[in-house]
């Protein structure tokens, strides 16, 4: 009877809790675990003894991170695989994982199931990535995706495995959720980065315009058409043309898209003969495909087409541990402009974090932007927002006083507190708290608190 071979699996995180919890998940008859909380440690570990997979914290409060030491397995063990746990991603730190041989990440506090789905992925398709030549990242980077919830993690990681593809992207979720932010961060880490990103919102252009705008028209084509003009897709080259509300365009216009993406080229208005058009398609849309499918109102083949990749973008309600972090960074862009930088109250942040925000991040950076220039001093108060976003949530009782803070903001400002107290150190905080580092993890992404601020 065959002896089914040991798989050697490297578990790196500098809570020695969270390294027993992965063990104990993870154990399994053909499973062998060495454990290390060091990432010095773990690089030179690297050199003493082979592993098959890699499963790294990438904060590992050190001068080495998960990432260097992902660097040092990968150059080791090209074929192996690599996990990398993150409670606060990025998307630069997404993009350097991937482009460096991450198969995947998992995001603090842990789900479970996904943990296991995950790692068991890992381990069958370990060679991944070897043989993906690395790209050359952009001098500059997109700025506006802020977020460090396990959703927006998702968003990072989707970017990253669709930047270097040529298959078209589809982008879809609410209004001012951040399409368009999405679409250029895509562009911008792929190779097509140096070429131009051209833009075209399709529901603001009339449909008898449409067609010109998109594939350009000759002289003479119609009245007023008066010079050769190029559309979107010649003026994109070999960059990207990002079609925004692809969802308002046409059933006949649909098909006309659809040979372009097929085929690969443009029919200018009143031309008789084709142009080739090398430029990558990303398009977005905030209505129900689905739905408009179903209505006939959208052509399925088109979403097959478009939809190669699909990203989600999240409402901002369903993400609201970011506000904090998008408060700040609206804050910072507004004191760029008027000189002063105000800062929120506790009510005030209540307020904000309570609020259901319909208009998503666009709502969010258009009310910080304009309490900022109207507030009455540098502390902007409960009374300077909008009576929309002070009023009462509906399920609170007549009795409750306004001015009494919730239970979640009390927990929130306590373990603020204890942060503060302990000057950062996550351990001696979860201590204080008589928590443990997970259900730390688990409450600083809840209440939107930033370990580094």
């Amino acid at each position: 009877m065959p002896v089914t071979p040991m798989v050697s699996i490297l578990l790196v995180d500098d809570d020695a809790e969270t390294c027993r919890f992965m063990a104990d998940l993870l154990a399994a008859p053909d499973r062998e675990f060495v454990a290390l909380s060091d990432p010095e440690e773990a690089i030179a570990c690297l050199a003493r003894q082979p592993f098959d997979l890699l499963i790294s914290d990438i904060n590992l409060n050190a001068a080495s991170t998960g990432l260097d030491v992902m660097r040092a397995f990968r150059t080791r063990h090209p074929g192996a695989a690599v996990v990398l746990i993150s409670a606060f991603g990025t998307l630069e730190t997404a993009i350097e994982a991937v482009r460096a041989g991450a198969f995947d990440f998992i995001s603090k506090p842990f789900d479970i199931v996904d943990v296991k789905r995950t790692v068991a992925a890992a381990l069958k398709d370990a060679r991944y990535v070897r043989d993906r030549p690395p790209a050359a990242m952009p001098a500059a980077l997109p700025e506006g995706l802020v977020g460090r919830t396990a959703l927006m993690l998702e968003v990072y990681k989707r970017i990253a495995h669709a930047a270097d593809s040529r298959a078209p992207v589809l982008i879809v979720g609410e209004s001012g959720t951040g399409k368009e932010l999405v679409a250029r961060a895509i562009h911008a880490h792929g190779s097509r980065a140096r070429s131009p990103f051209v833009a075209l919102n399709c529901g603001a252009v009339a449909e008898t315009l449409l067609e010109s705008e998109l594939f350009g028209h000759v002289r003479g084509a119609f009245t007023g058409a008066v010079a050769d003009r190029p559309g979107v897709f010649a003026q994109a080259a070999q960059g990207t043309v990002f079609l925004d509300e692809i969802g308002e365009t046409s059933p006949a216009l649909q098909v006309k898209l659809l040979r372009v993406l097929e085929e690969g080229e443009v029919r200018p208005v009143g031309a008789t003969r084709t142009t080739a058009v090398p430029a990558r398609v990303i398009a977005a849309t905030n209505v129900d495909i689905e739905h408009a499918i179903a209505a006939g109102r959208f052509r399925r083949d088109l979403y097959f087409r478009l939809g190669v990749i699909v990203i989600e973008m999240p409402a901002l309600r369903d993400r609201r541990a970011d506000i904090p972090l998008l408060i700040s960074r609206f804050l910072e862009e507004a004191g760029q402009k008027t000189g002063r930088r105000p800062v929120l109250s506790a009510d005030a942040l209540e307020a904000l974090m309570r609020y259901g925000w319909p208009g998503n991040v666009r709502e969010l950076r258009n009310t910080i932007e304009r309490l900022a220039v109207f507030s009455r001093g540098v502390m902007i108060e409960s009374s300077d927002l909008p009576p929309a976003m002070t009023a009462p949530r509906a399920a609170a009782s007549p009795a409750a006083s306004s001015d009494m803070p919730t239970l979640e903001e009390v927990e929130r400002r306590y373990v603020l507190q204890v942060l503060e107290a302990v000057e950062g150190n996550r351990k001696r905080a979860a201590e204080v708290l008589g928590v443990d580092r997970r259900t730390l993890y688990r409450m600083a992404d809840r209440f939107g608190i930033d370990f580094k601020e």
